[in-house]
């Protein structure tokens, strides 16, 4: 029997007509022999705008829901399947050639890794792509290191979390994604680096597309009050999960 890792996307009526390029992107992946993905698509929400869009394929799996936000939809859909890892794709972006099989090496040699995150290139309207200044080297990401350089630089993490490979059950352990309507992927990845050494690949691993209509572009995402108490309980919950000495792996 094969193994297998969950890709896990959440999407809403005007991000569903890219869900084509990103099944494109996953189909172009190669995995060592034994080893298989299968796509869960999750509809925060119930219309007819997102179905069109699905790939007929036995490995996807479609799923609708009430509205909840990303991380709501993202945590439902573990629901409908199970496997060994679970990578995080965006109805709106695409993995590079040879992204699935990086993650995957990098946890199946070294148990003491929790996740995997990776170079990100933003994928401009044009279709030009353009790199962020200052990834970090790669290598581990040492337990505690995201949320320090997070909150000495304005709240912006150095490696992403769109592009995060993490093992299943430590994702289960910690909740899934958190309940906020934005920074949930954030806030997650904060809990994990709380609990587990990561690892970031100097590779680029997804293109970030850029247009007009995506959550992160629009006035409620940088609303003062809401970011501002979005922050807080992101770090309130990473420092909590550092005092209790939890660690994956348990020892």
């Amino acid at each position: 029997m094969s193994r297998r890792i969950i890709i896990v996307t959440a999407v809403h009526s005007p991000s569903a007509r890219f869900l084509p390029e990103a099944y494109k992107s996953l189909r172009e992946q190669q995995l060592p022999e034994g080893w298989e993905w299968h796509w869960l698509i999750q509809e925060d929400g119930r219309t007819d705008e997102v179905r069109p869009y699905v790939p007929d394929d036995e490995r996807v799996t479609f799923g609708q829901g009430r509205p909840g936000g990303p991380g709501v939809a993202r945590t439902i859909a573990l629901a409908h399947t199970g496997g060994e890892y679970v990578k995080v794709l965006d109805a709106d972006d695409q993995l590079t050639p040879g992204a699935l099989a990086r993650d995957l090496a990098v946890l199946e040699a070294d148990p003491t890794i929790g996740w995997t995150t990776s170079r990100v290139l933003d994928l401009m309207p044009d279709g030009s792509t353009a790199g962020f200044p200052g990834d970090p080297d790669d290598g581990p990401v040492e337990r505690g290191a995201v949320l320090d350089f997070w909150k000495a630089n304005g709240f912006r993490a150095q490696v992403h979390p769109a592009t995060l490979f993490v093992r299943r059950d430590l994702l289960v352990a910690l909740g899934g994604w958190m309940a906020l309507p934005a920074s949930e992927d954030t806030g997650l990845l904060l809990a994990l680096n709380s609990v587990s050494r990561g690892w970031f690949s100097a590779t680029a691993g997804l293109l970030y597309r850029k247009w007009e209509g995506q959550a992160t572009g629009q006035a409620a995402h940088v609303d003062p009050s809401e970011r501002d108490a979005r922050m807080a309980v992101v770090e309130e919950r990473a420092r909590a999960l550092a005092s209790f000495q939890w660690r994956h792996p348990a020892t």
